[in-house]
């Protein structure tokens, strides 16, 4: 039985990764509808919080039917983290989830995200004093290491669960890897199984079927699967791995009509949430999964991905209902 804090989450919780410009409420909200037990929130730039940066306090929008959700923040600067803690406190978060894994440049090149990983010791005391400066449960989302070389996520773990971190989830691949190559799930056993540890920790990187979830769970003995890239434009993910998990047998993937009409509802809260032109422009991510697999489908989705008419997307999405009704999936 895995728990965040006072926070039960059952058996092996699945929980949506925080992912930039996916994990949004309308996303969120799909997924929950699907099984997801944890949601986070996009990554928040602690820098844009306290600036008042209108992209980043946008962010912090959470709504009832999500719970438990966790606001997701990153910075390397200790002051700027207490005070968007803060900022984030006035919404009611469930959980503060600290980014230390985020790969990308413009992140790592500020020291934050997994940009941390080269200074263990500011990891842990950012940490400790978050964790002091908070009722809410802290907790935190890393990687295996910097590189190969510096590969001490056991150690890591142990010291952040010191400092106060109330659950870990952990990324399959250092910084250097990216998100190349596949994801080794070995250094996470072995946090899980050091005899010190006793928050949960969550595996991430490549659950992409219902049967690396139960290898997860089974096999490397973690507390629950935290999911990313396999649930864009595919929240069905969640109950599919449920159902595999109760029944050993695989749910009938989404009929055609499913999915056009999810993939409408997800374009009409996006734009509700964030405007015409960005609800327009963020979810066009989302369109090749909830139509992978069909054949001839190249022309319709050119035009799901470049069209900026929101009429044009419905009128095309209606048609893909009637045209590909009897469509085998080529998955």
């Amino acid at each position: 039985m895995a728990k965040i804090g006072d926070i039960d989450l059952g058996d092996f919780p699945l929980l949506l990764a925080p992912m930039e410009d996916v994990s949004d409420p309308p996303f969120r909200a799909l997924c929950k509808e699907q099984g997801a037990d944890v949601v986070y929130t996009e990554f928040i730039s602690s820098e844009g919080l306290i600036r008042d940066a209108a992209k980043s306090v946008i962010k912090l929008d959470i709504y009832e039917k999500e719970r438990p959700v966790g606001i997701q923040i990153f910075g390397a600067n200790l002051d700027s983290m207490l005070r968007s803690v803060e900022i984030v406190e006035q919404t009611n978060p469930d959980i503060i989830d600290i980014n230390f894994g985020c790969p990308v440049k413009k992140v790592v090149s500020k020291g934050a995200g997994a940009g941390i990983l080269k200074d263990i010791d500011l990891m842990v005391s950012l940490t400790e004093a978050m964790a002091k400066h908070t009722k809410l449960p802290i907790t935190v989302k890393t990687r295996l290491g910097w590189d190969h070389d510096s590969i001490k996520i056991v150690e890591v773990a142990e010291r952040l669960q010191d400092a106060g971190c109330k659950a870990i989830s952990i990324h399959g691949r250092t910084r250097a890897q990216m998100y190349k190559g596949e994801a080794d799930w070995r250094p996470i056993a072995e946090v899980k199984n050091n005899p010190r540890m006793h928050i949960p920790v969550f595996g991430n990187g490549d659950v992409n079927t219902p049967e690396r979830a139960v290898e997860m769970r089974d096999r490397y003995g973690l507390d629950g699967a935290m999911i990313g890239r396999a649930s864009i434009g595919y929240p069905w993910f969640f109950k599919e791995v449920k159902h595999f998990f109760k029944t050993g047998e695989h749910l009938p993937s989404p009929t055609i009509a499913e999915r056009v009409d999810v993939a409408k509802r997800h374009l009409e809260m996006s734009v509700d949430w964030k405007g015409e032109k960005l609800g327009i422009l963020e979810t066009r991510r989302h369109y090749t999964n909830y139509f992978r697999g069909i054949p001839n489908f190249k022309p319709y989705r050119k035009i799901l991905v470049t069209t900026e008419d929101l009429n044009e997307l419905y009128h095309t999405l209606d048609e893909i209902k009637v045209e590909f009704a009897e469509a085998e999936f080529m998955v």
